[in-house]
């Protein structure tokens, strides 16, 4: 699972990396506590361009009513993706790249207390998740929402939290994003031992209202 996230990297250095022409209207950054239903920063490619805009994290389904009409879909399953009704469309043409700089999952201890960590590039630099995304619309309202593409940790996260995103190399975020032709599947897979670090952070992150750079710092030995 991932349920937060923090991005901290300038929207034009992201768009460069990502070679997509930026929104005008992107998140502002850094954020270190990115929760579900904000905006995210998201990178689609159409008509042999990449964008990178501004999306609803919350995968909404078409059948939905309202934006509270069902479960909140922050995640999809990479076991289920192509499957499951409420992502199959979007897995096999609306997929998409979301930069992060790091994630928290959570332990309990011995009382129950939730625990929060941050997992980060062990050598520093962005993190891109998979995604899948789409528009919903009703009368007046219209969101373009995504959902991060999970799947079962590897051997090194799994000491936290027994799923994790599916992380992308630059290598691999052209076939991801469709303009490598197919075989994106292929991708869905838990990322190498050696390439998270993780630290505990302090307990203010475990609300949603927290902001700023101490809820990823270390906590002190």
């Amino acid at each position: 699972m991932c349920g937060r996230f923090a991005i901290t990297l300038p929207n034009g250095s992201m768009a460069k990396a990502f070679d997509a022409r930026p929104a005008n209207d992107l998140p502002p950054v850094p954020r270190y506590n990115i929760c579900p239903t904000q905006p995210v920063a998201v990178v689609i490619s159409h008509n042999g361009m990449r964008h990178l805009g501004p999306m609803r994290w919350g995968f909404l389904p078409k059948w939905y009513n309202t934006e509270t009409d069902g479960p909140l879909l922050i995640n999809a399953r990479a076991e289920t993706l192509a499957e499951k009704p409420a992502f199959r469309e979007a897995a096999r043409a609306r997929r998409c790249l979301i930069p992060a700089s790091g994630f928290f999952e959570w332990t309990r201890d011995e009382e129950g207390n939730r625990l929060p960590w941050y997992i980060a590039p062990r050598a520093g630099g962005m993190l891109v998740f998979a995604g899948v995304w789409q528009v919903w619309e009703r009368t007046e309202r219209r969101h373009t929402t995504c959902a991060i593409v999970t799947c079962a940790a590897n051997d090194a996260i799994s000491q936290i939290h027994h799923r994790m995103p599916v992380i992308l190399p630059p290598e691999q975020w052209a076939l991801w994003l469709g303009e490598a032709g197919h075989g994106a599947a292929k991708l869905m897979k838990a990322a190498p031992d050696d390439m998270l670090s993780w630290h505990r952070v302090k307990t203010q992150v475990n609300s949603n209202r927290a902001l700023g750079p101490a809820l990823i710092e270390p906590l002190p030995e």
